[in-house]
């Protein structure tokens, strides 16, 4: 299918890596303009240069410790470039651990690099989506919105507040014809994953070897998810083509889920 983004601009975050990398490289396959965000100048300007027609594209570097400068950064990018029609929230999950000794720290900081920075960059790209009567807000959460993941309490509390959060702005913003959607991977073979997968290693004194093949074999697909098979997912529903889509949980896990 050809989602034929070109004349569009996507803004993705988490770009230099995995999930948000993937999805970059797809927009600008179909067309889009994509202005990537994360932390580290250097990293950008490699994945820009990886891009079809490099010049086409553009980064913001910012870090989503702090809402209040990422909004400054990318309200200045606006006035001096251009708006989005495609947002794409997607940041770095939070430590893993029991969920009942986390401390109050390790939930400020997720509910800041997350639901904050998700709200802030909404609320600057959301003006010239109205005007243009196009928009499409996708955030990359995870299953646990669904079916809570063991040793990941403060991400399993902080997803399901994004993915209340998103809910209710879908709400708010389809009569302007801006969907919201969220997008919860599975297992997805990312530096992210195997980092889980040698902190449970740790943990238990089994082989990091037997507990990823393990786990691949609790998936009913036998696999991890490629990074691309993720981006698939996310570029349709920056697409025209999802136009009618809005206020969903997109599962893409390889039937992990247990629920419909």
């Amino acid at each position: 299918m050809n989602f034929n983004l070109k004349n569009k601009y996507a803004l993705v975050c988490g770009s230099t890596s995995g999930i948000g990398k993937a999805t970059a490289k797809l927009l600008a396959e179909e067309g889009a303009n994509v202005t990537l965000v994360a932390r580290n100048e250097n990293k950008l300007k490699q994945v820009c240069s990886e891009l079809p027609n490099p010049e086409l594209h553009n980064y913001i570097v910012a870090d989503f410790s702090d809402p209040t400068a990422l909004k400054e950064k990318l309200e200045t990018f606006c006035t001096k470039q251009h708006g989005f029609h495609i947002l794409v929230n997607n940041t770095g999950g939070p430590t893993a651990g029991p969920v009942f000794t986390a401390t109050l720290d390790a939930f400020e900081i997720a509910f800041t690099q997350h639901l904050k920075c998700n709200h802030v960059l909404a609320q600057t790209v959301v003006p010239f989506m109205k005007k243009a009567g196009y928009g499409r807000i996708i955030n990359i959460i995870s299953t646990s919105v669904k079916q809570p993941i063991d040793e990941l309490g403060v991400s399993n509390t902080i997803r399901g507040a994004v993915a209340s959060w998103s809910k209710t702005l879908s709400n708010e913003l389809g009569c302007f014809g801006i969907t919201v959607n969220n997008v919860l991977p599975g297992s997805t073979a990312t530096n992210r994953l195997f980092d889980l997968l040698k902190n449970t290693s740790k943990i238990t004194g089994e082989p990091v070897d037997e507990i990823i093949k393990s786990s691949a074999k609790s998936i009913p697909v036998h696999r991890f998810a490629k990074p691309e098979e993720i981006a698939n997912a996310i570029v349709f529903l920056a697409s025209e083509q999802a136009s009618y889509i809005n206020g969903i949980n997109l599962p893409v896990d390889g039937g992990r889920i247990k629920s419909l």
